[in-house]
């Protein structure tokens, strides 16, 4: 506990001040990502007379940000005005993160699906079940994803809370559920994307007919990788360090730690992804698979 109540005071102003930024910054990413995520959406559904694996991957990267985008309101609310501790609270946490790594696994199944695609062009072509295939591959993601929050579901009660999106700074979550998270959330998804997004790039740059159009698909594909690096290194990079830090003896719900607010920081940038995914995808859909 603060020894000294005007500490407790200053630490509170610092906290309340870091919370409005915290709100500002999601409130940005609701609003852009509802709209640009709200149009994929439209396009996808409305708009497309035939659909194709494609379609259909792009269909679930679309609808795994924008049910991010959909809860960012209770975050918001939290960070002015402090949701109470409840179920809601860890339901809310799950559903953050669910689809924010429905996102993610999504995103280098897409890459894979390019790989193939370009590596083996007539072999694609002949392809049966593609639709089918397409569906199964999603489908096992929310299944994955849902049975992991399910078997970890104390990690995140709302009795180790300290407010409703953030976790006691002195509770560690599991090591089980954090290598989960970190290899088949992050490093293998990254590995994947890195992999397949070289491949295209090498290959496409091997062709002798090196058109315009072309020269735009590898300059997506490298934007695709860089977003990707960009906005989830620094997450899981963060999500490391706080688990294997030493929180002081005297901590306090106020407590200044540079990882914990780091890992924060990270978060919103992760969440900022959902704003990129549908823009850069829809134009590499639009000059390669159409």
């Amino acid at each position: 506990m603060c020894t000294n109540a005007t500490n407790q005071t200053n630490q509170t102003d610092r906290h309340c001040t870091y919370s409005n930024l915290e709100g500002l910054g999601y409130s940005l990413v609701f609003l852009l990502g509802f709209v640009i995520n709200g149009a994929a959406l439209w396009a996808f559904v409305a708009k497309r007379a035939s659909w194709t694996d494609t379609h259909i991957y792009m269909l679930n990267l679309a609808l795994a940000d924008f049910l991010l985008v959909l809860f960012l309101p209770f975050r918001i609310y939290d960070a002015f005005f402090c949701l109470p501790k409840t179920w809601l609270c860890t339901f809310l946490i799950f559903i953050h993160y669910i689809n924010m790594y429905a996102s993610i696994l999504t995103t280098s199944a897409i890459s894979l699906h390019r790989y193939l695609t370009i590596r083996f062009p007539l072999q694609a072509r002949s392809w049966k079940r593609r639709k089918e295939a397409a569906v199964a591959v999603c489908l096992l993601i929310w299944v994955f994803l849902v049975s992991v929050v399910a078997v970890f579901h104390n990690d995140n009660h709302y009795k180790k809370l300290w407010t409703c999106y953030e976790r006691c700074k002195n509770k560690r979550i599991s090591p089980e559920f954090t290598s989960i998270l970190l290899s088949f959330g992050y490093l293998a998804p990254l590995l994947i994307i890195v992999f397949c997004s070289s491949r295209i790039i090498c290959i496409l740059k091997k062709e002798q007919d090196m058109s315009e159009g072309k020269k735009n698909i590898v300059g997506i594909v490298k934007a695709n990788m860089i977003v990707f690096f960009v906005c989830y290194t620094p997450f899981h990079v963060a999500f490391t360090t706080n688990f294997f830090s030493k929180v002081p003896p005297n901590w306090t719900p106020f407590t200044y730690l540079p990882a914990h607010v780091f890992l924060q920081v990270s978060d919103w940038i992760a969440s900022t992804n959902c704003c990129f995914d549908s823009i850069s995808y829809y134009f590499l859909l639009k000059k390669f698979y159409t």
